[in-house]
């Protein structure tokens, strides 16, 4: 402590003594700029001695090791200094903590011995499905779909996307929402999705910018995207862009790592980090402010995402539900999803790994597999529903993720990328707040009509750029065909597109009626 307070002095003399230094070049800075570098001696000491006071009661202090080296800049200390001031130093220990806890439990489960509270059920709320022949769930349905277009022209819907991933996977440099799937059109993820919620605005009679379309990024994206859309101006459309936030990286014992000497091992908190990201950047409050009282959130890697989608956002509303799921029906036990169940009688998602064999191939008089509910990242809340019980409980969802971290060496004076795993990543899932409603509605949606996952590269057999322009591709053709279309050519083909400003759902086609079309079109 006392050599930190030193180093404080030190800095702070030193700065002084540069100002008056003859070999300065004071002249050559502008007049806002001479006054900033002047504020900053004062600026630099009171942070430190912040910082150094969080630190040590939150037995964080080695951090703080390098803070009186010469040979680091005052510009680089004060940038340092200012991102340790942005971590939630006092909660750390706590986040690991209840993290560790969970990590201990899942390494000790057993499917087939649990306590009541931990029991592994059906979900057993309110369901619904639009594959359903059922007439009067047929009848339901399109009357939740006026609920929802009701509620999008009383402003009262938003569409919320996660859009922190990059395209790495993919074999691009970018983020994943600028990715262009190879259509016709040229149009990226982020076009898509925009435009969809441009012609439902226009749907509903209230306009354009009728739905609030708000983007969580993250760091790594968060300029490179603004720019994006500010250079097609945000797709004409009421677009409001926070970022992902990032939690330190830690060791076993709690302590954060260094990757540099002014720098910590950071990492995005996970999709689950949309929570505290809203509460950050005031985005409730935005959502309140604009009469906002239901929110449609998704991932921007599904091509067939239907953004604010009013019969989901009806049917969640008519079902008075403070939460919702739209989900896929599994389509054999042993697909790979986490599916939507109830642990110790409250909603939840469980992954396919903590239900035994048996569970897994379970089906129920209709013949569906019991646990079959898959999640694919498409949810609803109410405004209400994230102030009131979200947010309050926020700080006790994290998961454990060893990972190998870069950390800096003090003896190598370089870092060093360790070859087996040395820390811990805190990470939270969207799913984690289920549990905490007491009204979840879960909505079954046909798959070929919604889902179009871009995870994979080109030439992939699932989920890649190419399964989901044929995916795509698929429903333009189905839309022109239940519109009257007869069509010729190559049917097959991938290069099939209705354009979004053209047609939400496959509304709005009737003049292709008794028209012969030729594949592949663009309408």
């Amino acid at each position: 402590t006392l050599a930190l307070k030193r180093a404080a002095s030190f800095i702070m003399l030193k700065y002084h003594d540069t100002n008056h230094s003859s070999t300065t070049s004071i002249v050559t800075i502008p007049p806002q700029s001479t006054k900033r570098m002047k504020e900053s001696p004062q600026e630099l000491g009171d942070l430190l001695t912040s910082v150094t006071k969080r630190c040590e009661a939150a037995g964080q202090s080695h951090i703080l090791a390098h803070i009186s080296d010469d040979a680091i800049s005052e510009e680089d200390k004060l940038s340092f200094l200012k991102s340790v001031e942005e971590i939630p130093l006092e909660k750390l220990s706590d986040f690991l903590k209840s993290a560790l806890e969970e990590e201990e439990k899942l390494k000790n489960f057993d499917p087939a011995n649990v306590s009541a509270e931990e029991q592994i059920e059906p979900f057993s709320g309110k369901s619904a499905s639009t594959t359903t022949t059922d007439a009067a769930q047929i009848e339901s349905l399109t009357e939740s779909h006026k609920v929802g277009m009701d509620a999008v022209q009383n402003g009262q819907v938003a569409a919320l996307l996660l859009a922190g991933g990059q395209g790495t996977r993919l074999g691009f440099d970018g983020p994943k929402g600028m990715y262009d799937i190879g259509l016709p059109s040229g149009k990226t993820l982020f076009e898509f999705m925009a435009e969809r919620i441009k012609k439902l605005g226009q749907l509903s009679g209230k306009g354009d910018k009728a739905i609030p379309f708000y983007i969580m990024t993250s760091p790594l994206n968060h300029k490179v995207t603004t720019e994006y859309f500010a250079k097609h101006g945000n797709f004409g459309i009421d677009v409001i862009f926070f970022p992902q936030g990032t939690l330190p990286a830690l060791t076993p014992e709690g302590k954060m790592i260094l990757e540099t000497q002014t720098s910590i091992a950071v990492a995005p908190d996970g999709n689950g980090g949309i929570y505290p990201a809203m509460v950050k950047h005031g985005i409730i409050s935005d959502m309140k402010s604009r009469g906002i009282k239901y929110i449609h959130a998704f991932g921007v890697d599904n091509a067939l995402v239907k953004p604010a989608d009013p019969t989901f956002v009806g049917y969640c509303i008519h079902s008075n539900a403070d939460c919702g799921n739209k989900v896929l029906w599994k389509t054999s036990p042993g697909e790979k999803v986490g599916v939507v169940a109830s642990k110790g009688g409250k909603p939840c998602i469980v992954e396919y790994s903590d239900i035994s064999k048996e569970m897994s191939e379970r089906r129920g008089e209709d013949g569906r597999l019991v646990f079959g509910a898959g999640n694919i990242c498409n949810h609803f809340y109410t405004v209400d529903f994230l102030e009131n019980v979200v947010v309050p409980n926020l700080g006790n969802m994290y998961h454990v993720a060893r990972k190998k971290i870069p950390y800096y060496d003090t003896e190598k004076k370089e870092t060093v990328k360790p070859t087996a795993n040395n820390g811990i990543k805190l990470e939270s899932f969207i799913f984690d707040v289920f549990p905490l409603s007491v009204k979840m509605a879960v909505l079954d949606v046909e798959r070929k009509d919604e889902f179009a996952p871009v995870k994979n590269p080109p030439g992939t057999d699932s989920d890649s750029p190419d399964t989901a322009r044929m995916l795509f591709s698929n429903v333009a053709k189905d839309w022109l065909t239940k519109a009257g279309a007869t069509l010729v050519g190559d049917t097959k083909s991938d290069l099939c597109e209705v354009h979004p400003l053209t047609s939400y759902n496959g509304e709005g086609l009737e003049q292709w009626k008794g028209k012969t079309v030729n594949c592949p079109f663009t309408v």
